[in-house]
């Protein structure tokens, strides 16, 4: 596989708390990785780190050969990386089209346009539109979306990670608070978006049928570091994952 991101020793503290100790990690493209881990593992501070929200104290980032260690993350969603957060981080009183019409726009490189001036960005909004089809919101363009439920906020959210076309995108727990029926259908617009939009999928989850029904590739954190990784089967099966979890039935 290719070589799509490249951590290498990686490290951020706040004040004593060592939240990624020397982390190494490689991400081939096309493979849909999991990060899990206990609360506190570093996982999402491992996602701010490669997508900008907090530079490293120490170690180095390389995506697609390029250093990316010191951009910041405006520079990175330019070269193609993306990512959700874990609590839901929509524009509320924008419109669902809108919402995404911004990352679409900033691919463009005309996020400086009014939206009024947007409306005869005709192309964008026709794309915009198309990623609002696909994730089931087609019908609610004009709606304001903190209106949106719970379960639409997360399909919008997984609407504005992708509007930007990324190669690489992080999910930070994309199935928090949804019903089972609402997981199912956003789990298969990941399996969809990253086998038809050539987008190379991270996520970073508690819920363990989610990872293993969605993920190629598993990553364990504990403590800031990588504990293992390796294939679904192959993690079900490793002791030290096991008593990081407590015997929980991986």
């Amino acid at each position: 596989m290719t070589e799509l991101l490249r951590i290498e020793r990686a490290a951020k503290r706040f004040g004593e708390f060592v939240a990624v100790d020397g982390v190494t990690l490689t991400l081939p493209a096309g493979r849909l990785t999991a990060i899990i881990g206990p609360n506190g593992a570093g996982k999402t501070t491992l996602i701010n780190l490669v997508t900008g929200a907090f530079l490293p104290d120490s170690g180095v980032m390389h995506f697609k050969s390029e250093a990316i260690t010191h951009l910041a993350a405006h520079q990175r969603v330019h070269r193609g990386l993306s990512r959700s957060f874990q609590i839901i981080n929509i524009f509320a009183r924008l419109s669902v089209l809108e919402n995404i019409l911004i990352p679409v726009l900033s691919r463009r490189r005309r996020t400086a346009v009014s939206f009024h001036v947007a409306q005869r960005e005709t192309d964008a909004i026709a794309e915009a539109r198309q990623i609002l089809r696909e994730i089931g919101l087609g019908g609610k363009e004009n709606v304001p979306a903190g209106a949106l439920s719970h379960g639409d906020q997360r399909l919008l959210e997984l609407g504005i990670a992708v509007g930007p076309a990324p190669e690489l995108c992080f999910l930070d727990e994309p199935s928090s608070g949804l019903t089972p029926v609402e997981r199912s259908t956003v789990l298969e617009l990941i399996r969809k978006f990253s086998a038809e939009r050539r987008t190379t999928f991270v996520i970073v989850e508690h819920d363990m049928d989610v990872v293993f029904s969605l993920a190629d590739w598993i990553v364990v954190m504990n403590r800031g570091q990588v504990l293992a990784e390796g294939p679904p089967a192959e993690i079900r099966e490793n002791r030290a994952v096991r008593e990081v979890y407590l015997g929980e039935d991986l």
